[in-house]
């Protein structure tokens, strides 16, 4: 591929990505208006988890993104049937929803559930557990925030709890009870669950 028809591609997603940013940043300042926490779940499919627990919840706001549009219509429509007024579904890219909240909203739950593992390695690089994408986590996270993670894949969660580790910003917590329980669409496939928990350091 010529240089310049490179340089024209990473302009467009650049100004692409710019574009959804601001987008999501005047729906989250007006969806978020006068708030100062929330919970965050990244990917949340079809919405059974989070809808779940945002009811038992009623004094949290939630938020959960996913990238497929079906997944979040059906995850809206379990808003509505529910009449949950403190969960918002949004279609949004993490990186793009993460760089587009607010500087006065705090996530302080975080919830990353059966996440694409990428098994093959030359596809690591696709998962979202890295340095870069924890520093994004924590520079939004308050004190006291907490992340949890959960996945059926044992490579995908050594290879979190090694990033966790490893990180300054976050502190693996040991002993610590999963907060919610909710059998979701993707954990019905599944055959196992692999939890860790870190703290805001």
């Amino acid at each position: 591929m010529p240089e310049h028809t490179k340089v024209m591609g990473k302009e467009w997603a650049d100004a692409r990505r710019q574009a959804n940013v601001e987008r999501l940043g005047a729906t989250l300042a007006a969806a978020l208006a006068g708030r100062t926490s929330l919970t965050f779940e990244l990917g949340c499919g079809h919405g059974h988890w989070l809808a779940a627990y945002a009811a038992a919840h009623p004094d949290e706001f939630c938020v959960g993104i996913d990238l497929i549009t079906h997944r979040v219509e059906r995850s809206v429509r379990k808003q509505t049937l529910g009449k949950l007024d403190n969960v918002l579904f949004l279609k949004a890219e993490a990186t793009e929803f993460l760089d587009a909240l607010p500087a006065t909203v705090a996530l302080r739950k975080i919830f990353i559930l059966y996440p694409d593992p990428w098994p093959k390695k030359k596809h690591h690089k696709n998962r979202f557990i890295n340095a870069e994408n924890l520093a994004r986590l924590a520079a939004h996270a308050g004190p006291g925030a907490r992340l949890h993670f959960r996945t059926d894949d044992a490579d995908y969660h050594a290879w979190t709890r090694d990033h966790l580790a490893a990180h300054p910003a976050w502190r693996l917590a040991a002993d610590v009870p999963w907060p919610f329980e909710r059998t979701t669409f993707f954990e019905e496939r599944m055959k196992d669950k692999r939890d860790l928990v870190a703290d805001r350091a």
